[in-house]
């Protein structure tokens, strides 16, 4: 299979494909597509998010649905509201030419518009565990007549405590005349036993961890000490020609430490982490959408489910030693063929780590040189030069200007007054104090960076 019209699909779904722009699949779907489009089977497919998932499993289970049956006949399950729309969205985009209707289902929000769009009739229901069992329960959604459940990012599910959940929900189907498909980033002894348990000799698609990584990402890391972390960030948020990212912490404490910092320093930064409620997590990431900020620190447990386009860059504040984060985390950048830039921090102490990722992921780190104050400065200066340049109605200023401004201007050279109003715009690049004092939380991921639980 070298392109999407190898498949053979039906023509009202290869029209959606080829409008989405779909041409060369990734290697998760050139193995997968053929084995779930050919029959009726349990299936495990094995890779990190970015990979091109949804549509490896979303094609095949739209050329299995009845249109002209309402039953609900697909359940997509995710482990987040935030993944569930997303998945929910693109499955709808695919399945437009077919008359398919696909509704999401997830908790945080009242009950409803679901229980409107259930007696409605949808043929896919993507949604959220404890969400979906609360309609079972309420008898607003039957199983029945389901013919594919789908366990998208089934290890984040069950560390996120849902196994129980996964479980019950496929006890409601008909074990005689459904399928199971199971994706996941890493086969856990969790995961694999829910497999044993409800997959009939399934089917297996594995992406090599190399396979994960796109090609684009360029991945860097800097040998720093704990205390100079947060300046020597700032120094690689300024340098960047722009910045839309995440920054990733091991802890809670540290996300809120990190971010506090941030914004002191003008930054546009928000965060994700396991205390903010579900209104105020969707604010956070509306305005990191919309790209009001530009900058989201975040945990890896509440960056779940998160799937942001463009990313230009994903930074690790220190290299997770659950190196299988690392791949889920650098994933999140230079997709559909775009460039990205992967930087981590990393202490003398952790340097093994990075010998450890380049033996996972078989690609080599480049070994960076942390900024000097100069040359912070000078790429500062320079953006803004290009401000400066862009500027259009400078006229209804320069007429506001009075008496004062002249005298003020007195004797100066023009050097004089672009450096003065430079120096006015960006006092911090000229500060020569000595550097601030570390965070209260930066040496927090020395004591306890390996326990998933810890502080989240």
């Amino acid at each position: 299979m070298d392109t999407f019209d190898d498949l053979k699909l039906s023509e009202p779904l290869a029209r959606a494909v080829h409008e989405l722009g779909f041409i060369t699949p990734t290697p998760i779907q050139r193995q997968a597509l053929p084995i779930l489009l050919e029959g009726q089977v349990d299936f495990i497919g094995l890779a990190a998010t970015g990979t091109g998932k949804t549509a490896a499993f979303g094609i095949p289970l739209l050329e299995k649905i009845d249109a002209h049956s309402k039953h609900v006949q697909g359940v997509i399950l995710c482990p987040t509201r935030e993944l569930a729309l997303q998945v929910s969205g693109q499955i709808s985009l695919l399945g437009k030419y077919k008359g398919i209707k696909v509704l999401p289902i997830y908790g945080g929000t009242g009950y409803a518009e679901q229980f409107e769009g259930l007696k409605r009739g949808a043929q896919i229901i993507v949604g959220t565990p404890g969400r979906i069992i609360d309609h079972i329960d309420r008898k607003s959604l039957s199983l029945k007549d389901t013919k594919v459940v789908v366990l998208d990012e089934a290890d984040e599910m069950i560390s996120m405590g849902f196994k129980e959940d996964l479980e019950k929900i496929l006890q409601a189907t008909p074990r005689a005349s459904s399928h199971t498909w199971l994706f996941s980033a890493t086969m856990s002894g969790q995961v694999r036993r829910v497999a044993d348990a409800y997959l009939r000799h399934p089917k297996l698609a594995q992406v090599n961890k190399t396979e994960m990584l796109s090609g684009t990402v360029e991945q860097i890391y800097y040998i720093v000490r704990e205390g100079d972390k947060p300046e020597i960030l700032c120094k690689l948020i300024e340098l960047a020609d722009e910045f839309y990212g995440l920054v990733f912490c091991q802890t809670k404490a540290l996300v809120m430490d990190l971010t506090r910092y941030l914004l002191e320093k003008g930054y546009k930064a928000d965060c994700l982490h396991g205390d903010k409620s579900q209104d105020e997590r969707e604010r956070s990431m509306r305005a990191f959408r919309d790209k009001k900020t530009s900058l989201l620190v975040c945990t890896d447990v509440a960056s779940r489910g998160l799937d942001v386009k463009e990313l230009t860059h994903v930074i690790n504040y220190s290299i997770p030693r659950e190196l299988e984060l690392y791949v889920h985390r650098i994933g999140r950048t230079a997709r559909s063929g775009k460039a990205g830039i992967a930087i981590s921090l990393v202490t003398p102490a952790t340097r093994v780590l990075v010998n450890r990722v380049e033996h996972l992921t078989k690609t080599r780190l480049t070994e960076g040189k942390i900024p000097g104050r100069r040359e912070v400065a000078e790429k500062k200066i320079a953006k803004i030069l290009a401000r400066f340049e862009e500027q259009k109605h400078f006229e209804k200023a320069v007429e506001l200007l009075g008496p004062d401004w002249e005298r003020a201007a007195g004797e100066m050279n023009l050097g004089e007054v672009i450096g003065r109003f430079i120096a006015m715009l960006a006092p911090e690049v000229f500060d020569d104090r000595a550097p601030e004092k570390p965070l209260h939380h930066a040496h927090a991921p020395k004591s306890a960076p390996h326990h998933k639980k810890t502080g989240r």
